[in-house]
């Protein structure tokens, strides 16, 4: 088996929560960045954007993001908003994987998101392959407008995936897989 195929054989999400210090260097994460830039794109648009939470700032706006669900609902928990409050804390490092997917005359809005999901994918595997854990997740500030905002979306852009990155802080098994037999089929004439 080749390196590249043993490597993507052997990825897996690890939780975010076991995702330690160290965060990636600069030259590392700019490495990832590169290689999860590197996807299909139709007509060269880069319909996607990142955002690169880090050192205090994932604590600030994990801070941010509790007072606005408190904001939202007066009623949510205690204990869920202390929860929210440490979302982007629990991991070395997150990036924000913008989706600007729009309408375009020759490009369908869908191959660009497509390519927002290829390159949350191409970053995951980037991490792995220099050492590092990634968990590909979004959640409900994903798809709540003001804390998109507070996260500096411009209207039309969405979250792809905020993509937690570290060092795993334990080895985690492998989940169940689905059977070839399961999600293949073979088309006919």
């Amino acid at each position: 088996m080749t390196e590249t195929l043993h490597l993507l054989a052997a990825r897996r999400s690890v939780p975010a929560n076991a995702l330690g210090e160290p965060a990636p260097s600069q030259d590392e994460l700019d490495r990832m960045l590169t290689v999860a830039a590197r996807v299909p794109d139709h007509g060269k648009l880069a319909p996607w954007r990142f955002i690169v939470i880090e050192g205090e700032g994932r604590a600030e706006l994990g801070a941010r993001l509790a007072a606005l669900m408190k904001e939202i609902d007066p009623e949510t928990p205690e204990a869920k908003v202390q929860a929210q409050s440490k979302v982007f804390s629990q991991s070395a490092l997150v990036v924000a994987v913008v989706s600007r997917a729009a309408p375009h005359v020759k490009i369908p809005e869908w191959e660009q998101v497509l390519s927002a999901g290829a390159v949350c994918m191409n970053l995951s595997i980037a991490a792995t392959a220099l050492g590092y854990g990634a968990q590909w997740l979004t959640g409900w500030a994903a798809y709540e407008k003001r804390a998109l905002e507070a996260l500096g979306l411009q209207p039309g852009e969405r979250i792809a995936g905020f993509i937690h990155i570290g060092a795993p802080t334990e080895r985690w098994p492998d989940r169940p897989r689905p059977a070839l037999s399961d999600v293949v089929t073979r088309w006919r004439a």
